[in-house]
């Protein structure tokens, strides 16, 4: 998958304008934890010191979320639903709020975080956070049914 990814980028004739942080099954669940703040960190620069229009991808939140259970479990805290940190939802919306404008500059970031719903359920601790947090989802479906009771907030 990695490799299918560069490939398409560097195919599509944006590589020199694109920055991949990537972060594989194999790494350490930590990993995961710095590779989303890093790419940020890198977006904010970007966007507010070089005044880019930038566009965040972040591939998968649920790993992301799964990796923050693994650590927060090692260190011994208490969880919360679904084994999650009780600090998920704070923990989540320092990520999702890190996108925007400032006043006076002339760069953005634009965040486009994918997330894989456990079971389809958006119930589920991940999306229903992200829910409450951005206010707004793209939701794709598996099934042919075009009428789904989708609970709202």
């Amino acid at each position: 998958m990695a490799d299918f990814l560069i490939n398409e980028i560097m195919s599509g004739g944006n590589f020199s304008q694109t920055a991949v942080f990537m972060n594989l099954s194999d790494e350490p669940p930590v990993n995961s934890l710095i590779l989303v703040r890093s790419a940020l960190t890198l977006a904010e620069y970007l966007a507010f010191e070089k005044d880019y229009h930038v566009v965040v991808v972040i591939y998968d939140m649920t790993n992301y979320c799964d990796a923050l259970r693994i650590v927060s479990s090692r260190r011994g805290e208490i969880p919360s639903r679904k084994g999650y940190p009780g600090y998920l939802y704070s923990d989540l919306a320092t990520i999702y709020e890190r996108a925007g404008i400032l006043k006076n500059r002339k760069g953005s970031i634009t965040q486009i975080p994918v997330l894989t719903m456990p079971d389809d359920d958006i119930t589920h601790p991940i999306p229903d956070l992200t829910g409450y947090i951005t206010e707004g989802q793209i939701i794709l479906d598996r099934t042919s049914t075009p009428e789904r009771n989708i609970p709202s907030h």
